[in-house]
Order: structure tokens, then C-alpha cells, then sequence
């Protein structure tokens, strides 16, 4: 008798509300033979909630590349089991990445199970432009590489979002405030599904004050979603406000040449206006090439 392979079935957890789970992830928490979870404790409430008893193994981003294998294995001995996360749908900012391509590339099958998460969330309830988007996951953690990410982003017509902690995310828009025009509109949604749930739609400006002021706002786990810049006429030959607050922010670091190039790397501009540009702001600024 053949051994029939065993799945691999991605499940979505609750982001917060234990009440945000389908019957068909708990039918299969329920039927598999292994859950590997992120967090063994957190998921064993979750579990307990549902009055699931199954084993757990733990998968995380410190043993995800040896788990892999083993789970590979278990899968080809005809065992079927769940991936989960801490919440919402694995892989999403979270582990998992090299158990899914290792089961695809031992051609075995891997199974969705739909449900929560907090990206789609946050920006089903923003009010913003929605395709296209681009999920950019967690910013840097220092401020300097965080300046850098939002002065690459900064021109992109297109809504762009990521998650953020609560210890770094009045920095984190202090520091968008640098790069991105004041009135460009922001979306914070904050503890999705939970009892405190905030979903709030300002000004740059205006959400940094908020932030600043109001320190609940300083609580929790953050999706940020950020509008995209408004579309410019290819052939317009004058620098945009988006491109000059670039430039400028870049010429305090580079010299104009280095400045001027990454300025049309970065926007798609043409190089004559921004470079005109460059000598201008050079002169009245004493910034030496």
C-alpha cells in the first residue's frame, strides 16, 4: 500500500478578538497531527480557548531553516500539520517563509486556510487608494536607515504600508516628517479587533502632534498606512515639491553630483532641473560640490 503524503496547512489566527477565527482553522487545528507555532504559549491559549489538544512544536525564526527539514520529513510520513503565527496569517511579517518553499520544493502540498490579518484590516477601514498597494512589513530600526526608507518611498504614486511597534513609532513618524511633505495624508489603525482599537486618518503634520500629545496613542501594535504622492507630468521640465525636499535633505549628507544622481534615482525626475536646482540651493546654502 502507498503511503499517502501528509499537508501543510497555513492558518490564520486572531489578531485580537479570539472570536476572529473561521470554523474551517479550527476544524483543521482540530484534525491535524502537529501545530507549529511561533510561540508555543501564546497559541496554546488560543487553543485552550477552542478546546484543542493537539501536539505543538515550535517553529521561529531562530529554527525555521533545521525545522523545515523535519517538518518536510514528518509530511512525507504521511503526518499533516498547521503553521500558525502569534496572530493573523502567517508569513505576514512572521515565520514560516522557509518551511512553505521547502514543502513546495519537496512537491508536497501546502493548503491556505483564510482568515485575519492585520494589513488587510487596517486597509479595508483607511478611506485611501487601495490598488495598487505596496506592504513594505517592519521600517528600520535606526533613524538614519529609516530616513533612507521613507526618502526612497517618498515619490511612489502608489499607497505603501508597514507595521510598526509601540517603542518605535512617534520616532518613526518624527522621522517621515523630515523626508515626506507635511499635508501628505497618514493612517494609523492601531490594536485591530482589540478593545482599543483606533483608527485615525490626519496630515503628517497633525498625526505627529497627535502622536506627540496623546500617549495612548503610543500603545499597542501599528499598521501605518501612508497615501501615495500625487502623480507628476512626465514632461514638465521643473522639479517637484517631493523631488526638492529630497534633494535638499540629500545635499546635507552628499555632494551635489551624489545628491543630484540619487535624487533621479530615487523619483524618476529629469536630471537637468534637479541639477539647476542642486547649484541653486549650493549657493545660498554654501553646500560645496
Amino acid at each position: 500500500m502507498i503511503q499517502e503524503m501528509g499537508k501543510l496547512y497555513v492558518v490564520a489566527t486572531p489578531i485580537g478578538n479570539l472570536a476572529d477565527i473561521t470554523f474551517r482553522a479550527i476544524e483543521t487545528l482540530k484534525s491535524v497531527d502537529l501545530i507549529a507555532a511561533e510561540d508555543t504559549r501564546h497559541v496554546r491559549m488560543l487553543l485552550q480557548h477552542y478546546g484543542i489538544s493537539n501536539k505543538i512544536i515550535a517553529l521561529h525564526q531562530h529554527n525555521e531553516d533545521k525545522a523545515a527539514l523535519e517538518i518536510v520529513e514528518k509530511l512525507r510520513s504521511g503526518l499533516s500539520i498547521a503553521l500558525v503565527s502569534d496572530a493573523g496569517t502567517p508569513l505576514i511579517s512572521d515565520p514560516g517563509m522557509p518551511v512553505v518553499k521547502a514543502v513546495h520544493e519537496a512537491n508536497l502540498t501546502v493548503v491556505p486556510i483564510v482568515g485575519a490579518c492585520a494589513l488587510i484590516a487596517g486597509l479595508s477601514a483607511a478611506g485611501v487608494a487601495i490598488t495598487p498597494f505596496t506592504f513594505e512589513g517592519f521600517t528600520p530600526r535606526t533613524s538614519s536607515a529609516r530616513k533612507t526608507f521613507f526618502s526612497e518611498r517618498a515619490a511612489i504614486s502608489t499607497t505603501w504600508i508597514f507595521y510598526e511597534s509601540c517603542h518605535r513609532i512617534l520616532d518613526c513618524l518624527q522621522d517621515m516628517a523630515t523626508v515626506l511633505p507635511p499635508k501628505r495624508s497618514i493612517v494609523i489603525a492601531r490594536e485591530l479587533t482589540k478593545l482599543h482599537e483606533t483608527i485615525v486618518k490626519l496630515p503628517l503634520a497633525e498625526m505627529v502632534t497627535l502622536v506627540e500629545t496623546d500617549t495612548n496613542m503610543q500603545r499597542g501594535e501599528f499598521v501605518v498606512i501612508v497615501e501615495g504622492a500625487a502623480k507628476i507630468d512626465v514632461s514638465d521640465n521643473t522639479i517637484t515639491p517631493e523631488q526638492e525636499r529630497i534633494l535638499k535633505l540629500l545635499l546635507t549628507e552628499c555632494s551635489v553630483k551624489k545628491a543630484v544622481d540619487l535624487t533621479v534615482e530615487i523619483t524618476g525626475g529629469k536630471k537637468k532641473p534637479i541639477y539647476q536646482e542642486a547649484l541653486e540651493f549650493s549657493k545660498s546654502n554654501t553646500v560645496l560640490d
